[in-house]
């Protein structure tokens, strides 16, 4: 608050002043004491006006005109333009969740119809309407989200998801806005409650098929999985790489990493033989299906191939290291391998010369000394054993430097 406001106070004219008001998330996170990514705003000012502070004119096909500025210090700031600034409590009320439908003058007065500062003192997340869903759908899954934020859901608002069918709307809905969401909900600290909302609220079955057909599905043998299905597992995996990485990729690949389970053969559960490469070809579908970007689909493709030799990786000879890691690193799980095996097996133990095997992967040819006239002299066939010999080599090198080292 203290530096947003002097900043829109500088930006915006002193005649202005009292015709831009802020609202949604900016308020929210400055009541909570957040650093606010973008700033939103709603005024009554001009198209003209807006355009000659620098904003430019984004959206209009909603009946909602929206105008963007990006500041290098403050980020993106979106202003949607009403006719009157008396309309400002209808623009609130139209808003999803009470706590997002706050707003503040440049003079810092509090605008709060609803009473959401109530809320969100409480932690509540309760609906600004009975038709906020159906206003848009989207925000079932904005609540999901939210939630693993730390907000709990108001009786009203998660009997209001309850008292409908949403399949139509979903299925009328662009993927992204889901994807979204669910991006979203991966880099906050319980994202395994957006998963398992989706299950017990049965919603969004026509974006992630996968995800509702896990609770069916053994996990492996009871001795292995106590946890006994595989969304309790692929959860329990999720929740623990959580811990341990704040990366929304490495903990999308961990709840997936399983994903090949949901295609072995079913007279033979509770095992499940090959899932490493069911999962490796599932993977593509699933990430093209919800447009998330290419190193989504690369990353969860390898992690299902991998994962399983991963778990055996103290039984594994150097050579079988050294191709893991010269696949994790063209892949880009180097960082997320050892976080989903770790999670994924009993006892947790992590791959511990991890490092030092990636690091001699990585070697370049005259990095690992390598005689190039020989090389090139040889039959090109014999060129990559040569190669990973001589890598073996020196990671064994390594071990005695390491060793040497640490004994002293």
């Amino acid at each position: 608050m203290k530096s947003i406001i002097p900043f829109l106070k500088r930006l915006f004219p002193p005649p202005l002043h009292d015709r831009v008001v802020l609202v949604g998330g900016t308020v929210r996170d400055m009541w909570l004491g957040r650093e606010s990514q973008d700033i939103d705003l709603v005024t009554s000012v001009s198209h003209d006006e807006l355009c000659a502070l620098g904003f430019r004119l984004v959206s209009a096909t909603s009946g909602v005109t929206i105008y963007f500025m990006h500041h290098p210090g403050f980020g993106k700031v979106e202003v949607t333009r009403i006719n009157n600034m008396a309309g400002i409590e209808n623009d609130l009320l139209r808003r999803d969740f009470t706590i997002n439908a706050m707003a503040m003058t440049l003079h810092s007065d509090h605008i709060d119809p609803l009473d959401g500062r109530k809320d969100l003192e409480s932690g509540i997340l309760r609906v600004c309407s009975n038709h906020t869903f159906r206003d848009d759908p989207l925000r079932i899954f904005r609540a999901f989200r939210f939630e693993t934020d730390g907000w709990v859901m108001s009786s009203e608002t998660t009997a209001l998801i309850r008292a409908d069918e949403w399949g139509d709307a979903f299925i009328s809905m662009p993927i992204e806005r889901f994807s979204g969401e669910l991006l979203k909900a991966l880099t906050h600290k319980s994202p395994e409650l957006f998963f398992q909302r989706m299950i017990e609220f049965n919603a969004g079955v026509e974006f992630l098929p996968e995800l509702f057909q896990m609770p069916q599905v053994p996990a492996g043998p009871l001795q292995h999985h106590p946890e006994g299905d595989l969304f309790s597992h692929s959860t329990q995996v999720l929740q623990l790489v959580t811990a341990a990485s704040s990366d929304p990729l490495a903990r999308f690949c961990a709840l997936f990493h399983d994903l090949g389970k949901l295609a072995t053969d079913h007279a033979h559960y509770p095992r499940h033989f090959g899932h490493e490469y069911a999962g490796f070809a599932m993977a593509t579908a699933v990430c093209s299906r919800l447009c998330l970007p290419t190193k989504y689909r690369t990353a969860l493709a390898w992690v299902c191939r991998l994962h399983g030799k991963a778990n055996l990786w103290n039984e594994l000879r150097d050579s079988s290291k050294l191709k893991m890691a010269e696949q994790a690193l063209k892949s880009g799980i180097v960082e997320i391998l050892p976080f989903v095996s770790a999670a994924d097996k009993a006892g947790g133990l992590p791959m511990a010369d991890w490092k030092d095997v990636v690091k001699v992967a990585g070697m370049s040819a005259r990095m690992l000394v390598i005689d190039q006239e020989k090389l090139e002299a040889m039959q090109i066939v014999k060129r990559s054993s040569f190669i990973l010999q001589k890598r073996v080599d020196v990671l064994k090198a390594l071990r005695v430097t390491n060793y040497c080292e640490t004994s002293v």
